[in-house]
């Protein structure tokens, strides 16, 4: 999992990014907005990943490649797993706003991931507006876990984790799950 990296404007940041068939683990450079306003770009649909280590999704620790520089389409992101919460960003950028917050623990399906964490959302939990509202393609969730749909050994923690909306299947809140 990324570790000592800075959350300070135009920083650094190591992170795990996971595209359909991928792992990459590597730094990005961060504007003043953190890796939120990164991701969310919207003049910009790449992103730079430097000093990236590839690794196969279905072999996420064994890693195959190693580049100075590896261009990502941001739409084929599926995850970005961070090493701390503050390196989400500032604040207003990571939750969209300074309203009060109700945090709901969700479980996030994808076509290649699940995801489970706390989403922190103002006011009441809507999925539409989660899902269209604004133009922010990535969400963030914290105490995050990753698993491969088709490997379910395989499993990423993170303190935060931004996600893209985009590529949900479905989100499902926690507290409705049923046991049969």
């Amino acid at each position: 999992m990324p570790t000592d990296a800075s959350p300070e404007p135009n920083r650094v940041l190591i992170a795990d990014f996971y595209t359909p068939s991928y792992r990459i683990v590597g730094k990005v450079v961060l504007p003043n907005t953190g890796i939120v306003g990164l991701m969310n770009d919207t003049t910009n649909s790449f992103l730079e990943i430097l000093d990236a280590r590839t690794a196969r999704a279905h072999m996420p620790s064994k890693l195959v490649d190693h580049y100075e520089t590896v261009s990502v389409v941001k739409s084929q992101i599926f995850a970005v797993a961070l090493g701390r919460r503050e390196f989400v960003g500032p604040l207003a950028s990571a939750r969209g706003g300074y309203l009060r917050l109700g945090e709901y623990p969700v479980q996030i399906s994808t076509p290649v991931y699940e995801l489970q964490g706390s989403l922190e959302w103002a006011g009441h939990f809507d999925f539409s507006s989660i899902m269209v509202q604004g133009n922010r393609d990535f969400v963030t969730i914290y105490g995050a876990t990753l698993t491969a749909i088709l490997i379910p050994a395989f499993k990423a923690e993170s303190e935060a984790m931004l996600f893209n909306r985009r590529q949900v299947d479905w989100l499902g809140l926690t507290s409705q799950h049923l046991d049969d």
